[in-house]
């Protein structure tokens, strides 16, 4: 086995997937019986989207998500009036999905999990890792019945009380953002519309963030309500389903009767903490084993999914292309910097400094000054630097996110010659320069950021290729224009 991946949440499927459709040999392990039942990261981001765009589950997410609704103020039984949670931004040809879409995270597994087996990939449920140890050659990792299992690499995506970044001896710095416990459930309700967002405030005067008392979200493509509350510190949170249903009488004008059902409840203490290092030796930390936060504006599944993304390329380079193994030390140094900004954005959303919208999409994060960015030319003509995301666009009557699609590298030759031998692995896109990109050479990596540009008529240095995993030979070649 080449990969071992300690988790089936939303980051460890999708790692499964990236692996699986580069040909890498990758088993997930989940110690729980099924995936996770519950709604808790319900928020794609723009960003994401745009992932799953790319691992071939966009159609399936589309599908079963929506729109997130206006909300609406309740005190006393009647409607105080709309309140809208986000900046709303506007979809263009450079950034299609512009708006976060709420899927439930179960609905999410489920969709993730299905393409991972469509692919041949693996996942076995009740098996918990307990231990792992390492040497030159590859790990091993001892489960809770007493077997082992060896693979040359492994990745922890198995939570935020992670075995095994226990067992690497890998600390995680932080501190809490709010000592008050907070309740989340999933809940069958009659009463209240499936229009708007419902926040139900107490006390008289203005509505602010500390008057809202409860909160009840409609899931999109379910029955469902999402409910959430939090508590004053020290209080035992009673996640019983008459717990919650005296929770909700207590703090709306519903009745306890009025919540049918509870499908799923749990409680947390918003912090925020990072690991010390996301790879030791042979093992990577990724998804909520490197970090962890408040769930404030939807930051942590997203962030986790592209950990996995920004992984599984490197993994197959080192594995299947011949790229030095130190190419994999780019995944902890391009992706601990994400994370530590990530934690410092969602604390403000919690706090309310930040609004949702353009801050939260996550379009804008980039790898400029990753040791994997090349930026060749001395004036740069368009707005895309090295490092980038790599924006859609129509070239010449080819969308560039199906060009981008698959696990290949793409070169971008705009208003420019492409060079004459380029690897196998790269697809080449020509065609005329673009408003989203100016004129140029623009390689862009498998998971959709620009690892190398050049000005018209330069060659991709050979120890770059090299490096990232590709031989030389003849590209594949898509002529546009």
């Amino acid at each position: 086995m080449d990969v071992l991946i300690v988790g089936a949440g939303p980051t460890g499927l999708a790692l499964g997937i990236d692996l699986a459709r580069r040909g890498v040999s990758a088993l997930v392990v989940e110690k729980a019986a099924g995936l996770f039942p519950g709604s808790r990261g319900k928020g794609l981001q723009p960003r994401t989207r745009e992932v799953f765009d790319d691992l071939g589950v966009i159609d399936a997410i589309q599908a079963a998500g929506g729109a997130y609704p206006v909300g609406m103020i309740w005190r006393a039984g009647e409607r105080l009036g709309e309140h809208h949670m986000a900046d709303p931004v506007e979809p263009d040809e450079s950034a299609p999905y512009a708006s976060s879409w709420m899927v439930p995270q179960w609905r999410t597994q489920e969709i993730l999990y299905a393409r991972l087996t469509e692919l041949g990939g693996r996942v076995e449920f009740g098996r918990e890792v307990v231990d792992l140890v390492q040497d030159a050659a590859g790990v091993r990792a001892r489960c809770a019945d007493g077997t082992e299992l060896a693979a040359r690499y492994a990745v922890a995506a198995d939570g935020g009380r992670s075995a095994v970044r226990r067992a690497l001896g890998v600390r995680m710095t932080g501190r809490t953002v709010d000592p008050k416990p907070m309740l989340v459930a999933d809940v069958r309700i009659t009463g209240l519309d499936r229009d708007n967002w419902h926040f139900f405030a107490a006390g008289e005067g203005p509505v602010s963030k500390d008057s809202v008392v409860l909160a009840a979200c409609p899931l999109a493509g379910t029955e469902d309500f999402q409910v959430y509350a939090d508590f004053p510190e020290g209080t035992a949170v009673d996640l019983s389903p008459d717990g919650v249903r005296r929770l909700v009488a207590d703090r709306t004008h519903l009745a306890a009767e009025d919540v049918t059902e509870v499908r799923w409840a749990s409680d947390f203490r918003p912090r925020e903490a990072l690991a010390d290092r996301f790879r030791a030796g042979r093992v990577f930390l990724a998804g909520d084993a490197a970090h962890v936060h408040s769930p404030a504006g939807g930051q942590g599944l997203n962030t986790s999914v592209q950990d996995a993304y920004n992984l599984g390329w490197k993994l197959a380079a080192v594995l299947r292309g011949g790229a030095d193994p130190a190419l994999l030390d780019t995944y902890e140094e391009e992706r601990r910097a994400v994370a530590a900004d990530m934690l410092g954005l969602t604390s403000g959303v919690h706090r309310g400094e930040v609004r949702r919208g353009a801050a939260t999409s996550q379009l804008g994060l980039h790898y400029r000054d990753s040791s994997l960015t090349r930026e060749t030319r001395t004036a740069p003509a368009g707005p895309v630097l090295a490092g980038d995301r790599a924006p859609d666009a129509t070239v010449a009557g080819v969308r560039l996110f199906d060009a981008f699609r698959g696990p290949h590298w793409t070169l971008l030759a705009l208003d420019t010659e492409a060079p004459a031998s380029l690897p196998e692995a790269v697809r080449v896109v020509r065609g005329p320069a673009h408003p989203a990109y100016g004129g140029g050479l623009f390689l862009v990596r498998p998971d959709g950021y620009v690892g190398w540009t050049g000005a018209p008529g330069a060659a991709v240095p050979a120890e770059y290729l090299e490096r990232v995993g590709m031989g030389t030979g003849v590209g594949v070649g898509v002529r546009v224009g």
